[in-house]
């Protein structure tokens, strides 16, 4: 099972860091990311193993949604069945 992590907003140092330190927490591999910064603007995509999460998809999440108000972002993270279910035609 993998998830799909989306973070956007002001630049600032950190941010992955940050975003995989919460991962690690919750025993989330990140499998895949891509990055831009566009003058001031960040753009991240992850891609994260949950295969093996030690708590609830729902709470690592939550805490994701937490981090990215914190760091005054947007942070999505979503199931990849669910991103998966959205893109299809």
């Amino acid at each position: 099972m993998r998830a799909v992590i989306t973070v956007i907003g002001k630049d600032n140092v950190g941010i992955l860091a940050k975003v995989s330190a919460v991962c690690a927490k919750y025993n989330a591999n990140v499998t895949e990311v891509t990055q831009s910064v566009m003058q001031d603007l960040f753009a991240m995509i992850m891609l994260v193993d949950i295969s093996a999460i030690n708590n609830d998809f729902v709470k690592l999440a939550d805490e994701m949604t937490a981090l990215g108000d914190e760091l005054k972002l947007s942070i999505h993270t979503m199931h990849e069945d669910i991103f998966n279910s959205m893109h299809k035609i």
